[in-house]
């Protein structure tokens, strides 16, 4: 199945056909990443007076509860209402699946304290006009799968990368690190306010109905926890994320990548 669509003018065709899949799976025989001191997903069958949800335990079905935080979690898509005082959730949005995006692979700087993190340099002259930017970190090691990144300082994007970043107009944003900002912050949380155009913690929280909410990037999300395999070459492709309607700021998400056709 092919897709049509255009950006800036430009015809691009897709092959809905062929995809892959850029997410980190949770549960049981899952890659079940997880950070933040978050504890790991719970998959537990729903208990009814004498009915069990597990087969394997003699009820007629399956039937889980499932108990898990997405921002720490595996893969997750997450919205400006992160950061919000009032609630705002990613279904009011995420209203497009489907993006134009491009696929940089990009190398780490040690900082202080030996944080790794992503500086403006690396992206200099490399961003490509798209809807959608995602980022493989190098090295690419298969760990990354299934990490646990608590307490272990994981990579970063350093702000003035971020500056770079939200100035090109992308409305989607893919890492592969547990999240844009540093593990330990005192919740500055500096990457994801240049992301969405927001003032600071303080002024944010100080003036809840101020002015700045009008230069909101309302629209833009960040997808973090992503694997991006070898096997993805660095260039242009069709980006479709989906998520299920949770009105959450932050929910579990599937980001697809389609080949462009020639």
């Amino acid at each position: 199945m092919q897709f049509h669509f255009q950006f800036q003018e430009t015809p691009y065709r897709a092959d809905l056909s062929r995809a892959v899949d850029l997410s980190l799976s949770i549960g049981p025989n899952g890659d079940n990443p997880h950070a933040f001191g978050i504890a790991p997903a719970q998959f537990e069958p729903i208990r009814v007076g004498s009915f069990v949800g597990r087969v394997s335990e003699g009820g007629s079905a399956n039937c889980e509860i499932l108990t898990l935080c997405a921002h720490g979690n595996g893969t997750h898509t997450e919205c400006v209402g992160h950061v919000l005082k009032q609630r705002y959730t990613l279904p009011e949005a995420l209203d497009s699946s489907f993006f134009l995006v491009q696929v940089l692979s990009v190398q780490l700087t040690q900082g202080k304290e030996g944080r790794s993190y992503l500086d403006a340099p690396e992206l200099q002259g490399r961003l490509q006009p798209a809807q959608a930017l995602c980022l493989r970190s190098l090295p690419n090691s298969e760990s990354k799968r299934s990490a646990v990144w608590s307490g272990q300082e994981p990579p970063f994007i350093g702000v003035d990368a971020m500056r770079l970043i939200a100035h090109q107009g992308y409305t989607q944003l893919l890492t592969d690190f547990p999240s844009v900002d540093p593990e330990e912050d005192a919740g500055a949380l500096a990457a994801h306010r240049i992301w969405w155009n927001m003032p600071s913690r303080e002024q944010t929280l100080a003036e809840p109905e101020g002015a700045w909410l009008k230069q909101v990037r309302w629209k833009a999300c960040i997808t973090e926890l992503i694997y991006v395999p070898e096997t993805v070459t660095d260039g242009l492709y069709l980006l479709q994320i989906q998520a299920p309607n949770l009105c959450s700021d932050a929910v579990p998400s599937k980001p697809l990548l389609h080949p462009l056709l020639p």
